[in-house]
């Protein structure tokens, strides 16, 4: 089922100011920070042009994977991985294609390893770090080491003024959203169980933020 925040803004109660559009000189200060910590970062404007950018970065032939996130459903990537009008060798496809529990387990860990491995952030400081966490760490698990090059697409509205502010719009915006989610759609509550500050990339051109001058995602 594919999801955006508004279908859970209204029934979760988040710290607004936590969740703001910033101005395009804090959007240019973030940018050059994160890009001062090894991140490469491509600036786009709306969910369209987003899309564009994620695909430019997949060369044919590449096997992708992305962990869940409400900004890739938000901007039709899952859709179009989904619906295979592309060259890429698509693991989710393969993984929810096997019937064994056991079986279909193994590959999603093996999945980590992907050449190319999507997903979102749960908050930017401005000062260039990247915080994300899950409930089971299937998306976040890729992201410091295993896949071979990751892609991170996010909403400026991530954007906040230092790393404290990031864990605070971690546990007063992104938690209760993904927490009325994974309610409706797993009958289950999320938690903060597994958590990633993301510092600095030290291999060069490995890991790309998509930033979106548009509110997405939570």
């Amino acid at each position: 089922m594919m999801s955006q925040k508004s279908d859970y803004v209204d029934d979760a109660e988040i710290d607004a100011t936590l969740d703001q559009l910033p101005s395009d000189e804090t959007v240019e200060e973030t940018v050059a920070n994160l890009e001062a910590n090894g991140f490469e970062v491509v600036v786009v404007d709306d969910a369209d042009e987003a899309l564009d950018a994620v695909q430019s970065e997949i060369p044919a032939g590449a096997s992708v994977m992305n962990g869940h996130s409400t900004t890739l459903e938000e901007i039709g990537f899952v859709e179009y991985l989904g619906e295979g009008d592309h060259e890429w060798e698509s693991l989710p496809d393969e993984i929810w294609s096997i019937d064994d529990d056991a079986e279909r387990q193994a590959a999603r860990r093996e999945s980590q390893t992907a050449d190319y491995f999507l997903g979102g952030i749960n908050a930017i400081s401005q000062s260039g770090e990247l915080v994300a966490a899950d409930r089971s760490g299937s998306r976040i698990g890729a992201y410091p080491f295993a896949a071979s090059n990751v892609v991170i697409v996010s909403g400026v509205n991530k954007i906040v003024p230092t790393l404290s502010d990031a864990l605070d719009r971690l546990e007063d915006v992104a938690y209760p959203l993904e927490n009325e989610r994974a309610q409706e759609a797993y009958g289950v509550d999320s938690a903060i169980a597994k958590q990633l500050i993301f510092r600095q990339e030290l291999e060069e051109g490995r890991t790309t933020l998509v930033l979106v001058r548009d509110q997405l995602g939570y």
